[in-house]
């Protein structure tokens, strides 16, 4: 899941540990809904982790990141001292699985198992950063023109509601020419309102995993002389059920969970934790020598920032969701320049005077994109429609087929309340506001 829209999924609990700032309110300590500690871990092993360990925006499946290096998903001991990697590490908490890396796994070993007759067990896949893990099969049956193989996936120390499930993919051929077609089995959603990315009536699998299932293919397909063209059914057991705890009927996606993830990797969820490694981010930072510092609500806003402006790892922040903590220990601990990076919807946020981003306990609110889009020159109408819009992200593509930067509006706007938690530190501030892919839609000036 990328940063330009609320999550398609936003499926667990919102802190297993209270934080000790987050400048948005308590956590959510009631008893997460997810299913119980599974005994052995989907992933067997990890190998090849490179250096990047970025990591999205957390608030659909649970955060994610492109550590886990040991059998289990123990963090990498080698990491770097300060950045995102030494964030992660700092926590001491064990990552775990995205359903798209599941899903990829169980497309794998079904479609291995169409051409060969035999299931891979472990079946091992190529994760978007590199990193080779292992999946245990939980269920698998070979037909003579389909085949179902079944992942449990794992979460790690992260509370999510997720954690646990059974997802199953089952592959079955189809004519030379027709490429991969996704369909929703039990307890996958369908999208049945625009403001995502996907088009309405496809199925709520998000485009990463829908591009490593592609490649995934491709790769069996050339190793066993397939022609790749297959259809892939993904269900979720329960699915249906443990949607009702997320986002998704609310934007629109029904049937089930969504399927994503933009590393593959989750990492583990505790408020306090995450928010005492963004300090030690800061204090090694400052130790560096480093003027500049980022503040990333995840790895595609990471490589926004690194992209723009050149920042080294240790000038990077892992924020998350948690603007106030960063912005409260900056003001505390100033830097020459703090610019804080991430999608749309979520900065929208921010510019409203949430310093705690999580969907659990702020959403966008469409009055106040209204309202913006108004200063930049939008009609009642285009007002109106802004107001209704079931996303972000549909409110910004109203606006830029108008004409009316809401991007740097609200840009503008979340660097305005950024400085006004800063109270006057010597922190000069800009914001960048990006899409899905990384491009900036929005931008304010430093001040």
């Amino acid at each position: 899941m990328t940063e330009t829209s609320e999550p398609t999924e936003t499926g667990r609990p919102t802190g297993t540990s209270g934080p000790t700032e987050t400048g948005g309110g308590p956590a959510d300590t009631s008893a997460p809904t997810e299913p119980t500690q599974m005994t052995e871990p989907t992933a067997l092993a990890a190998a090849d982790v490179p250096a990047d360990t970025g990591r999205p925006a957390g608030t659909g499946e649970p955060t994610e990141t492109g550590e886990p290096t040991e059998t289990g998903g123990a963090t990498d001991t080698s990491a770097p001292a300060g950045g995102r990697g030494a964030q992660l590490k700092h926590t001491g908490l064990r990552p775990g699985w995205t359903t798209g890396a599941c899903a990829t796994a169980a497309t794998t070993a079904a479609y291995t198992a169409l051409l060969t007759g035999e299931f891979p067990d472990p079946v091992t896949i190529t994760l978007p950063r590199g990193q080779t893990p292992a999946f245990a099969l939980a269920r698998e049956e070979l037909g003579a023109e389909r085949a179902m193989a079944a992942v449990v996936k794992d979460a790690g120390d992260d509370p999510d509601v997720t954690h646990g499930a059974v997802i199953h993919a089952t592959v079955r051929p189809l004519p030379a020419g027709a490429g991969v077609v996704f369909r929703a089995g039990p307890g996958v959603g369908t999208v049945t309102r625009p403001g995502l990315p996907l088009e309405v009536g496809e199925p709520a699998v998000n485009p990463v995993p829908r591009r490593m299932m592609r490649e995934h293919v491709a790769r069996v397909a050339a190793e066993h002389g397939g022609s790749g063209d297959v259809e892939i059914t993904l269900s979720v057991e329960g699915g249906e059920e443990l949607a009702r705890s997320t986002w998704n009927p609310r934007l629109g996606i029904l049937g089930g969970l969504s399927i994503l993830g933009t590393t593959g990797i989750v990492v583990p969820y505790s408020c306090s934790a995450w928010i005492d490694s963004i300090r030690r981010g800061v204090d090694v930072a400052r130790a560096a020598g480093r003027t500049h510092v980022a503040g990333c609500t995840g790895s595609t806003s990471e490589r926004t920032v690194v992209t723009e402006y050149g920042l080294p790892e240790d000038a990077l922040l892992d924020m998350g969701d948690f603007a106030g903590a960063v912005l409260k220990y900056v003001r505390r601990h100033p830097v020459d320049r703090l610019t804080v990076c991430g999608g749309f919807a979520k900065l929208s946020k921010l510019a409203a005077g949430h310093l705690d981003l999580h969907s659990k306990r702020s959403q966008v609110d469409k009055g106040f994109l209204a309202r913006l889009a108004r200063r930049g020159g939008a009609d009642e109408a285009l007002a109106d429609r802004v107001s209704e819009a079931n996303t972000g992200l549909a409110a910004l593509q109203m606006c830029a087929a108008a004409g009316v930067p809401l991007g740097d509006l609200v840009a503008e706007a979340a660097r305005d309340e950024a400085l006004r938690v800063l109270r006057g530190a010597p922190v000069r501030v800009d914001v960048l506001c990006i899409d899905r892919a990384g491009t900036v839609v929005g931008r304010s000036t430093v001040r």
